[in-house]
């Protein structure tokens, strides 16, 4: 199984806020510095990466000097928007040393939840990657309330995870990884090396509690691991402090706990499109169309659209037809029905003058589009 870790083309790796602020003395520039080494040799090897960097509040905490973390929401804001500031400006002039540069990505649960705004998120990042851009998205602690925020960076990693369709999640923390017992009142306690994210037994493995700066346990860690696992992602949860930790994970060394899905990505990204919420509409192919889809997994474009049925608006679930009404695929479309209807059959360099923007070249991408 560390095969897969060696293989996997696309990373989330996110970094706790203990690991980042040396348990509160300040942000530690030199161990970012070391894991910015370590994730430039992975960009260099043909890894796509995207950050999740938690922090910000531990940072301003530090800046105000403060040393317990606040309870009330005003006071968790205000040391959020201090502590930003600080944090990307680390993160950017750690990556350009190297040539790279970063972007930083905020978000709340109602950008993943939302479906317009979640096919923009996952645009926003994807385009980011392609242009060798390093984003680094923290948990948007300035505005969210109770009711939204994800509650820890390790769920919003996996969140993230399955919006980049991320081979691997990879979580940095100050334990060497999952262990059968406690470590820290079990000197026996034995490191778990691999294990189905699934696999029930790891729920009375997984207690322990955060500390004094973060929001999550290990149980916070596994849970986003499962999370990770139900769009085909696999999992490490890992040491951060371990000598070169993602030099050693790439090479596939047996380190930290991987954890495993029971579905290959495809298999989970199928059946989450097959389910996933009501269909609100339809587009009816030419039969040109019908053989990009089926032999040659093409996005659908929208040249290849005759006719445009129903009301739907830009996220939703759409079927696509032939000509005969015979199901062929459906996805995510990335285009309202009006919006369709005033593209479709025309080439995909027409949408500008014809809409006046482009949000994307495609009706529906081919990662949000399965076959049935």
């Amino acid at each position: 199984m560390r095969e897969r870790v060696q293989q996997a083309k696309r990373w989330v790796v996110k970094i706790g806020s203990a690991l980042l602020t040396n348990d509160g003395q300040g942000l530690d520039r030199a161990a970012m510095a070391v894991w910015v080494e370590q994730l430039v040799a992975l960009r260099q090897a043909g890894v796509e990466l995207v950050l999740v960097s938690s922090g910000a509040v531990a940072a301003g905490m530090r800046t105000l000097g403060w040393t317990e973390r606040p309870k009330a929401m005003h006071e968790l804001q205000a040391a959020a928007a201090v502590g930003q500031m600080g944090l990307v400006q680390a993160w950017e002039s750690s990556f350009k040393q190297h040539g790279l540069h970063t972007a930083q990505v905020l978000l709340t649960h109602d950008d993943l939840s939302d479906r317009k705004r979640y096919l923009n998120a996952r645009s926003t990042l994807r385009s980011l990657v392609d242009f060798g851009v390093i984003p680094v998205i923290n948990e948007n602690d300035t505005v969210v309330t109770d009711e939204i925020r994800f509650g820890d960076n390790d769920t919003l990693a996996a969140l993230v995870a399955n919006l980049v369709e991320a081979d691997l999640l990879v979580i940095l923390t100050d334990r060497d990884g999952m262990f059968d017992a406690d470590p820290r009142n079990n000197p026996d306690a034995q490191l778990i090396l691999e294990a189905r994210a699934d696999d029930p037994d790891l729920d009375a493995k997984a207690g322990g509690s955060a500390g004094a700066l973060g929001r999550g346990g290990m149980a916070t860690k596994l849970r986003a691991a499962r999370l990770a696992a139900r769009s085909g992602s696999h999992s490490v949860i890992i040491g951060g402090r371990i000598e070169q930790v993602i030099s050693r994970l790439k090479a596939g060394e047996r380190i930290g706990t991987l954890l495993t899905p029971e579905r290959t990505p495809l298999a989970a990204r199928k059946q989450w499109l097959a389910g996933h919420l009501q269909m609100r509409g339809a587009l009816v192919l030419d039969d040109g169309a019908v053989r990009a889809l089926r032999e040659g997994h093409r996005s659908l474009l929208p040249v290849g659209v005759r006719e445009v049925r129903g009301q739907f608006r830009r996220g939703e679930m759409i079927a696509c037809v032939d000509v005969n009404g015979a199901e062929v695929a459906r996805g995510l479309v990335n285009y309202s029905a009006l919006e369709a209807s005033k593209i479709a059959g025309q080439p995909s360099e027409a949408i500008e003058r014809l809409l006046g923007y482009v949000d994307d070249l495609e009706l529906v991408h081919r990662d949000n589009l399965v076959l049935v």
